[in-house]
């Protein structure tokens, strides 16, 4: 069982927590860039949970 396979595993199991980190992570990289970067980083943050959930 691959990374991939264990991450969409556990998402599938707990997907509010897996939004939660996911944005957290987001908000921590507009926080760093000063948003300068917020659409990019909200169009990761929507294809990581895309592809998790």
């Amino acid at each position: 069982m691959g990374i991939m396979d264990k991450a969409k595993d556990f998402a599938e199991q707990n997907p509010e927590k897996v939004d939660q980190a996911v944005d957290k992570a987001g908000d921590a990289v507009d926080n760093k860039t000063g948003d300068k970067h917020a659409e990019h980083v909200d169009r990761a943050q929507d294809t990581v949970k895309d592809r998790l959930n």
